[in-house]
């Protein structure tokens, strides 16, 4: 499933390619959706947000259409007239003099008011976005003091949107990893520099992945990699999907466990 920065990347390419101009053409092949065509021809794309994996596409009547990708959902845009070039199940579409952008095989999509969205069950569970410009290292510190979350396992906290919205498998693993601890303890078991360190990874890594478009890795570390030849799913991550591989930093082999029925990986050096 896409993370976070993934959907951040997703939203940017939709309004680049749609923002600000006329729909000329809306497609919602949603039955539930159908009665939204008229009302949104016409109308401009005004926004994308970003709310942990949910994107919120926002027009200029003030309707907000909401759809999360979850395991198949993709984007895709393209020039005008052009189609895209997949088999996927069209659920979306918005066409515009200067591009279109294509929702496929989303199964989550709703056509809201502001009042609506206000309500949305699936956000109002959600906690802070991991990519908002304005969290910071203190507010994070803050959700992992918080009594519903201290007790937990790392390993489970990194996954719970609740805690971090647009946290997801591969940013646990190197989060964890960067910030040096092992994937069973608890914020209650950290020392206050340990839990600032883990604030300051956390927001980072989230802000590297999207700036970069899935690079966790530091810049020296991927330009020693590349020079090595090394293709950018070899060099992206310090340990996600390398098990058994050296780690970059102490030699040690990467290990795979599974956690809550999701894989994670850790350096069994770097992170005792």
């Amino acid at each position: 499933m896409p993370e976070g920065p993934e959907i951040r990347i997703a939203a940017d390419r939709v309004h680049e390619a749609i923002g600000r101009g006329r729909l000329r053409q809306v497609e919602l092949h949603v039955p539930a959706l159908s009665r939204f065509v008229k009302k949104l021809s016409g109308q401009k794309v005004t926004r994308i947000d970003t709310h942990g994996k949910a994107m919120l596409t926002r027009f200029s009547g003030g309707l907000t259409m909401y759809s999360h990708n979850q395991l198949y959902g993709r984007w895709y845009t393209t020039a005008p007239g052009e189609d895209p070039a997949t088999s996927r199940s069209l659920r979306v579409a918005l066409h515009t003099a200067k591009g279109s952008a294509w929702l496929f095989s989303a199964t989550d999509i709703s056509i809201l008011t502001e009042a609506q969205l206000k309500r949305h069950p699936f956000l109002l569970r959600l906690g802070p976005d991991i990519l908002d410009p304005g969290l910071t290292e203190a507010r994070v510190v803050t959700q992992l003091e918080d009594k519903r979350f201290k007790g937990r396992s790392l390993a489970a906290l990194y996954l719970d949107q609740q805690f971090l919205a647009g946290n997801g498998n591969y940013l646990r693993s190197e989060i964890l990893h960067f910030a040096g601890l092992a994937y069973d303890w608890r914020p209650q078991d950290l020392s206050a520099a340990q839990r600032k360190r883990l604030a300051r990874v956390t927001l980072a890594l989230a802000r590297r992945s999207y700036k970069t478009r899935g690079l966790t890795n530091p810049p020296k570390t991927v330009a020693a990699l590349k020079r090595k030849g090394w293709r950018f799913e070899r060099h992206r991550f310090a340990v996600f999907g390398r098990a058994g591989q050296a780690c970059h930093t102490c030699a040690s082999k990467i290990v795979k466990t599974v956690v809550g029925s999701r894989r994670l990986y850790y350096c069994p050096t770097c992170q005792d």
